[in-house]
């Protein structure tokens, strides 16, 4: 009963609003329907994420999602024995209860975590469909409504931090990028409120930030920064501010970078 309770109320009620880019729903229910682990390609900020809470909201499935980062490691997401009220006790770790439950378990940015993770991805991803769990001595059985989902950004992760080909291979892979002008300022005025032709405007903007990358920033504009930026438009504030604040500051703290996508902000509103 508790695990029914816990599944219900990971499950998403309202539909997420997502644009498809492409096939990709298609792609992700065929291999859910086959059992089949799912790999997200692309950069930050174009929509991996919401992709996925709009996915178990389509396949009616409790999502798990877990942010992915240096210290996390096998046993923070299969679980550990803790003692509370002088007794030793078994918690389940993410990854475990969404094998538990038959939940969409979501890894984002997967090559963050530690490389041990592996040990326990593995066996997920191949024919064994099993969960190790060594402390408790036990092979959990995968149920087939679980699927294991991972993104990571290839262009930004550094040799080091790259995903092995032993994981790799392992997974259907889908590759994202930003949407088709038209595309993103139908999404940015959606999510936003604001009129159409400043969502035009910002996607003018993101795009000339975009071009920037390898001159200095790491990453242009993603479509989540443009939403951002919209929003504070849309509440009154400013083109230039809300540019500078939204987009400007959350890219860089490298003052002619600033002042050149200031710039750019000024020359597009």
């Amino acid at each position: 009963m508790q695990h029914e309770d816990s599944a219900a109320q990971r499950m998403i009620v309202d539909e997420p609003y997502y644009e498809a880019l492409g096939n990709e729903c298609d792609v992700f229910a065929a291999a859910y329907a086959n059992q089949l682990p799912i790999l997200l390609k692309g950069p930050t900020g174009c929509g991996k994420t919401r992709f996925v809470h709009h996915m178990a909201w389509r396949l009616r499935r409790p999502l798990i999602t877990v942010a992915c980062h240096d210290d996390l490691t096998a046993a923070d997401l299969v679980g550990r024995y803790l003692v509370k009220g002088g007794e030793t006790q078994w918690l389940d770790g993410p990854l475990t209860h969404a094998v538990r439950i038959g939940a969409i378990c979501y890894l984002d940015e997967i090559v963050e975590a530690r490389k041990d993770t592996s040990v326990v991805i593995h066996p997920l991803c191949d024919d064994r469909r099993v969960l190790p769990i060594d402390k408790l001595g036990e092979l959990l059985p995968v149920p087939r409504e679980f699927s294991l989902v991972v993104s990571y950004n290839p262009g930004y992760q550094s040799v080091l931090k790259d995903l092995k080909q032993s994981t790799r291979q392992r997974f259907v892979a889908l590759e994202f990028g930003y949407p088709a002008p038209e595309l993103e300022a139908r999404i940015i005025a959606t999510e936003s409120g604001i009129a159409d032709d400043i969502a035009a405007r910002l996607v003018r903007f993101g795009a000339h930030t975009r071009n920037l990358k390898g001159s200095g920033l790491d990453e242009g504009a993603s479509t989540r920064l443009l939403v951002n930026a919209a929003k504070l438009m849309a509440s009154g504030v400013g083109a230039a501010l809300a540019c500078d604040t939204a987009v400007a500051h959350a890219l860089t703290d490298d003052g002619e970078l600033l002042h050149a996508v200031h710039e750019l902000a000024s020359a597009v509103f």
